[in-house]
């Protein structure tokens, strides 16, 4: 009996032990292929190279906005590259409003390896690029998708802490942390003190000084929706959400998603 037991708690460890070093395989699929911005439905997005503060030059694509209207910088979720979320971007460049889709290193075939802070340096050196071409920061507005959310509140929080906040901050299907996500994946181990990457939102979210519009499908078996409400519930005013009946996690376009944020950027 003690052998078995001991045998057991040693395939336990093992398996704890190939999960933790193996989690940023698990955390990050990146896609490489990536198709044209005409192909993704976007043909005034052009591509465009920017250089990291690490060294990297990664590629992304960029449309301005018409006068008047703000920019949206899209950071997306954990799968694939820039050019799967065309859909998603085209209803914002038909109403005039800028697009920039941020790529992320070791994804579409830019260099490196996602890692939080990573990702993090990405997105700040789209922003960097913005300002300085003249876009101020009260004209972004930070839209992320599901990974990416973490990427946009801590994003946003860094811009308020610096006293330049942005304009608004869309989230769809976002969570609370990496850790908590991880734990309702992995119920059998101690998942939410493993994770690594932790894009800690929920003790983020009250510091972003700027609208909020969050939306989350309550079929979502990827990111649960429990997870979207009690960040939502952390967030300080300005501040709306859509609970969304029978939409998952990748299919909340086919629930009115995108008419829901059209409405919000109206709103704002």
């Amino acid at each position: 009996m003690i052998s078995i037991l001991g045998s057991a708690l040693a395939l336990y460890a093992g398996l704890i032990a190939v999960m933790y070093v193996g989690q940023r395989s698990l955390m990050y699929q990146p896609g490489r292929h990536v198709a044209t911005p005409a192909e993704s439905g976007v043909a005034e997005m052009q591509a465009i190279v920017l250089k990291t503060a690490d060294g990297f030059s990664l590629t992304s694509w960029y449309a301005p906005a018409h006068p008047g209207k703000p920019t949206i910088v899209y950071v997306h979720g954990n799968a694939g590259t820039i050019s799967d979320r065309g859909y998603k971007l085209r209803p914002l460049l038909d109403q005039g409003y800028g697009a920039a889709l941020v790529g992320y290193r070791g994804y579409g075939g830019n260099p490196g390896s996602p890692t939080e802070a990573g990702l993090y340096t990405d997105a700040e050196t789209m922003i960097d690029h913005l300002r300085a071409g003249g876009v101020p920061a009260a004209d972004i507005i930070l839209f992320g998708e599901s990974l990416g959310t973490g990427v946009a509140v801590e994003i946003a929080a860094r811009a308020a802490i610096a006293a330049s906040p942005v304009k608004a901050v869309i989230l769809e299907a976002p969570f609370t942390s990496m850790g908590d996500a991880a734990q309702t994946h992995y119920p059998f181990i101690p998942a939410k003190f493993l994770v690594k990457d932790r894009y800690e939102s929920i003790a983020k979210i009250s510091a972003i000084k700027a609208s909020l519009y969050l939306y989350h499908g309550d079929r979502d078996r990827v990111v649960s929706q429990t997870l979207g409400r009690r960040l939502f519930d952390a967030a300080v005013e300005p501040k709306t959400a859509d609970w969304i009946t029978g939409a998952d996690h990748g299919n909340l376009y086919d629930f009115g998603a995108a008419a829901g944020i059209l409405a919000f950027l109206a709103r704002i």
